[in-house]
């Protein structure tokens, strides 16, 4: 269960609360603001508060004072005119604040987003939950063979069987051991922080997580993307839907010129260009090495 009942009586309590403000709320926001939202197996993320909306990106790109004469159209226009041409700056003016519960193991590469201001549940503090990501049958995954960092198939039968019960029995046996450690039951008991290095990394932590609109943007190109670590990915997906009700217009134009565009060389580019002209190129003729021939491969088969 991803919130207990107390959690969920504080959730209701905060989202029954209003206050007056002369701020500019964003009414897609104010939907999501302090819920939820699952994921994986005992995550969630939510919306603890934010700053900003579409207006606020126009705003900052004109260096004004309201809207003046602009009109919604003009803002969607400008808006898609600073995403296409890599403007950042005006999308740094909404920020947005959350509370993310999630493996460690998920933690550990969300962690590399560097522009963002984190602060961690701390087991050196306080005691670890027992709980742990266990996959569902259809994402226990083989290596990939032309991926090092990725997966292949799924695992089938007796194979994913027992993979699922290395992987429950494991968890269960070192979360005992760590409460016997930390236990004070006729012993001293062994440091928290010392007894947290034997838990695994399918253990949940929680942290508040606040990042800029520019910069939470580039997370979710690279952890939305169908590439992306599966168990990261959800996570992208359920900001996503947030981000799109928060900022419409700057969520299209993120889709449209990042999420769902690709990039290619000046090489793949000649190619693209030779190709349209009639000319039979291959990866023998193209001056590219047998990777970015697959890659620019996949590009022309999307």
């Amino acid at each position: 269960m991803p919130l207990s009942p107390g959690q969920l009586e504080e959730i209701e309590a905060q989202r029954n609360q209003t206050a007056p403000t002369r701020r500019v709320v964003a009414p897609g926001m104010e939907a999501h603001l302090y819920t939820a939202h699952p994921v994986l197996d005992h995550g969630f993320v939510r919306v603890i508060d934010y700053m900003g909306d579409d207006a606020a990106i126009c705003q900052a790109a004109r260096v004004s004072y309201g809207k003046g004469t602009k009109s919604v159209q003009n803002d969607e226009g400008l808006i898609r005119y600073l995403m296409r041409h890599w403007h950042s700056t005006p999308f740094e003016m909404c920020e947005i604040k959350l509370h993310v519960k999630l493996p460690v193991f998920v933690a550990r590469q969300w962690i590399r987003h560097r522009t963002a201001n984190v602060n961690e549940y701390s087991a050196r503090y306080s005691i670890l939950d027992r709980e742990f990501y266990i996959p569902a049958p259809e994402n226990l995954a083989a290596q990939s063979e032309v991926n090092n960092q990725g997966r292949g198939a799924a695992l089938e039968g007796e194979e994913a069987a027992r993979v699922l019960e290395y992987l429950k029995a494991d968890s269960a046996r070192a979360y005992d051991h760590y409460e016997e450690m930390i236990g004070q039951d006729g012993q001293q008991g062994l440091a928290r922080e010392l007894a947290r290095m034997n838990l695994p990394a399918n253990i949940y932590t929680q942290w508040y997580w606040k990042v800029d609109l520019h910069n939470l943007f580039h997370f979710l190109r690279l952890r939305a993307d169908a590439h992306a670590q599966y168990e990261i990915r959800v996570y992208a997906d359920a900001l996503c839907k947030v981000v799109a009700d928060w900022v419409p217009f700057a969520y299209r134009a993120f889709e449209d010129y990042r999420l769902g565009a690709v990039t290619l060389s000046a090489q793949m580019l000649a190619c693209l260009r030779r190709m349209l002209a009639g000319e039979a190129v291959t990866q023998e003729n193209s001056g590219l090495t047998a990777r970015e021939w697959r890659e620019f491969q996949a590009v022309l088969a999307d």
